[in-house]
């Protein structure tokens, strides 16, 4: 259902490096970049994840109880993830590990620009 979603950046090009070596533990490559927009994503026709600089010029803000979540295949790539974006400067929002019942599994971070990511996998 979701073709693709842009998380605000006030520094495409630092956010661009922090996808670009976070988004290479998934295999996404970017499709589309300029000094705007760079969305990535795992193949042609698939969902895609953006960084983008706000149209309006006014400074990208994170939103509240807003997430981005990226659906991984199982718990080590959760930890390879969550590992990689704290590696790059991002910050915990909450380590890997099994939530709630039915077998699923989540890491939360924060970009660079504070936008807060999940990884998560159902196993």
């Amino acid at each position: 259902m979701i073709g693709y979603t842009t998380l605000g950046t006030n520094d495409i090009k630092r956010a661009g490096k922090f996808y670009d070596e976070l988004l290479s533990e998934i295999d996404a490559k970017r499709v589309m970049a300029d000094d705007h927009i760079i969305l990535w994503s795992t193949k042609p026709g698939a969902a895609m994840l953006g960084v983008i600089t706000p149209n309006d010029e006014k400074p990208a803000q994170t939103g509240n109880g807003t997430m981005t979540a990226l659906l991984v295949k199982d718990l080590p790539t959760i930890e390879r993830m969550y590992a990689k974006a704290l590696e790059l400067g991002g910050t915990d929002e909450g380590e890997p590990g099994p939530r709630g019942e039915g077998g699923m599994c989540f890491a939360y971070c924060r970009d660079l620009d504070g936008n807060k990511i999940a990884f998560y996998c159902m196993t």
